[in-house]
């Protein structure tokens, strides 16, 4: 026997692509929804510490990326990036965050 799966308080406008991507697929809004969680469940499991492998939602082109934020500032500085010198007296934004929990 299965087992029910529930998603609470989806918002509108990802439902509705959700059937509109079921329309295309001639399947009902439970067919496709089985069928995208199929898809995710065959996908191989990464080896233990190992980076999380980049993934996309659907068929979009949106994609996550894994870098750290020395390995983006290493590869714009590598292509010739370099910060503006009147950014280096304005508060950080951790300083700013503090600052305002503080006051508190």
């Amino acid at each position: 026997m299965g087992i029910n799966l529930s998603i609470k308080e989806v918002p509108e406008t990802i439902a509705e692509r959700l059937r509109q991507r079921a329309a295309r697929n001639h399947r009902s809004l439970q067919g496709e929804l089985m069928a995208i969680i199929e898809r995710a469940a065959a996908e191989p499991l990464p080896e233990p510490g190992a980076a999380p492998a980049p993934w996309a939602i659907g068929g979009d082109s949106w994609v996550q990326g894994w870098k750290t934020m020395d390995q983006l500032v290493a590869e714009r500085e590598a292509a010739g990036w370099k910060p503006d010198p009147r950014m280096a007296d304005l508060p950080r934004a951790v300083d700013i965050i503090r600052a305002d929990r503080d006051r508190r």
